[in-house]
Order: C-alpha cells, then sequence, then structure tokens
C-alpha cells in the first residue's frame, strides 16, 4: 500500500503550482521528510524525480531541514542519472553551500567531505553532457567554493572559456557573468 508521501508524490505535476502544493503540505508535515529525502535518492523508485522537485522548494523555506541528512545527501548525488532529477538537486546544493558560508543562524554546516563531495560534483556536472540549468547551478555553486578553495576558480575559469562557444545563451550568460566576477 503506497505510503501518504507516496500518494502525495502520484499527485505533482511538473507545473509550479503542484510542485508548491505538494511541498507546502509536507512543510506542515515534517515527519514526511525523512522518506521524501530517501526518495529523493532512489533511482528505482518511479517518483523519485518528483520528490527531488518537491526537495527544491522545502529547501527555499526550511533548508536546515537538510543539516542530518548531508552525508546521505553528498554521498548520493553523483549515482543519480535522470535529468529531471539532476537539476533541482544541483539548486538544493548551491542552496547548501551559499548557507554554508553566510553567517547567520540555522546556516548548515558542511563538512571538509561534504565540500569536495560538492566540489567533485559540480565539476562533474560541468564537463559532462547534462542540461545547461545544471551546469548554471554547477558553476555558480563552484564560483562560491573558489571563493574559499583558491585552487577553483583558475581550473573554473579554464573549462568555461573552453566550453563557452559550444553552448547555448543561457550557458553563456553564466559563464560571462562567473568570469567576470573571478577576473
Amino acid at each position: 500500500m503506497p505510503s501518504e508521501l507516496q500518494i502525495k508524490l502520484n499527485s505533482v505535476q511538473a507545473c509550479r503550482e503542484s510542485r508548491l502544493k505538494v511541498s507546502q503540505e509536507i512543510l506542515e508535515n515534517k515527519h514526511l521528510f525523512d522518506e521524501l529525502v530517501q526518495i529523493c535518492f532512489d533511482p528505482n523508485h518511479e517518483k523519485h524525480h518528483k520528490a527531488c522537485w518537491i526537495l527544491e522548494f522545502i529547501s527555499y523555506r526550511e533548508l536546515i531541514w537538510l543539516q542530518p541528512h548531508l552525508n546521505f545527501f553528498f554521498e548520493n548525488i553523483p549515482h543519480i542519472k535522470d535529468e529531471s532529477a539532476i537539476r533541482p538537486l544541483a539548486k538544493v546544493m548551491q542552496l547548501l553551500v551559499q548557507s554554508h558560508y553566510k553567517e547567520v543562524e540555522n546556516s548548515i554546516a558542511l563538512s571538509e567531505k561534504n565540500l569536495q563531495q560538492c566540489i567533485e560534483t559540480s565539476f562533474d556536472w560541468l564537463i559532462t553532457d547534462v542540461k545547461v540549468a545544471t551546469k548554471a547551478y554547477s558553476i555558480r555553486t563552484l564560483y562560491i567554493l573558489g571563493n574559499h578553495h583558491n585552487w577553483i576558480h583558475p581550473e573554473l575559469q579554464i573549462i568555461l572559456n573552453k566550453e563557452y562557444h559550444t553552448h547555448s545563451a543561457a550557458y553563456k550568460a553564466v559563464a560571462r557573468e562567473v568570469l567576470k566576477k573571478i577576473k
């Protein structure tokens, strides 16, 4: 028999309203969050990409809920291959890194291992054949990380300059923005 969360995921459609509605229901029922994270990283679950969509929306409001799941998140993220799941996870990863480097209450505390896994995954997405939104989030994530790891910006700069002419206008816009900040 499907769980309460699985029933909710069955109702999710790609439109923003649908994703917002279900994410709000989970925000009001935090006990569903652990299962949501598990489904996100179960590529055999037929709704795992929808779980990732919902995780992204929840992360805008309650990113701190991910704190106990960070090791699981970073260990499993490289194994996700579904483009519909990768894009929202790339955004969540960007939010986690942004939060880690902000000195505010309820900021995320990433371990050195988490940060290394984030760097590796972001570079992997940048140099492999994934959609432009994932690459854009990866570029921005690596830019932030490069402010704290001095070897990242030179590597990022090489990749962006090399790949610049082979990508879409959206990729070029993000690349220009970040290259301008790096110089």
